[in-house]
């Protein structure tokens, strides 16, 4: 924990510790990928060889270890109170729209949509939300329409509009 602390600090600054770091900041401004992420798997391969070149408990144990670093690593440098990109498509958009407001007091933007297949045309329901209001935006949409289409993706900036993170009640 400690040494993700350390490492993610000096990311979060703008920083490097030794090569691996340097590569995968370089490789993570061109991926989706964290660099916390692109660390853990350059050293899955390090500590990897090192289980079979040293002991196996020893090599599993280090690879144990790095992965909370990672963890902690990543947390540190991307924060805890990440947005969630939330779309949405269901029949009842307006009752789910008018719930997330009202709940989780978030604003939603309608977008127009047409199934390719169907040809049939759709309100698309968009809305960005912070990590901890997540379950509770899945726990609105289940419980008005359980076959709502909901698509998820992380976020790594927001800027401009009202949004601003918020405690959930």
């Amino acid at each position: 924990i400690i040494l993700g602390v350390g490492v993610g600090i000096v990311l979060r600054n703008s920083g490097a510790l030794d090569g691996t770091e340097v590569l995968a900041i370089l490789i993570s401004s061109k991926s989706s990928f964290s660099v916390g992420q692109i660390v853990m798997f350059f050293n899955l391969f390090i500590l990897g060889a090192a289980c079979f070149v040293y002991n196996f408990n020893s090599g599993m144990y280090s690879l144990i270890a790095y992965f909370v670093a990672f963890k902690t690593m990543d947390i540190v440098v991307e924060g805890l109170d990440e947005s969630k990109q939330i779309v949405i498509i269901s029949n009842h958009y307006e009752e789910i729209a008018n719930e997330i407001t009202t709940r989780l007091g978030r604003t939603v933007t309608f977008l127009n949509g047409q199934g390719a297949y169907s040809k049939e045309e759709k309100r698309v329901i968009f809305c960005v939300v912070t990590r901890l209001e997540e379950a509770k935006l899945r726990s609105i949409v289940d419980g008005i329409d359980e076959n709502a289409f909901i698509a998820i993706s992380h976020i790594n900036e927001v800027k401009g509009g009202n949004f601003k993170k918020k405690n959930i009640h």
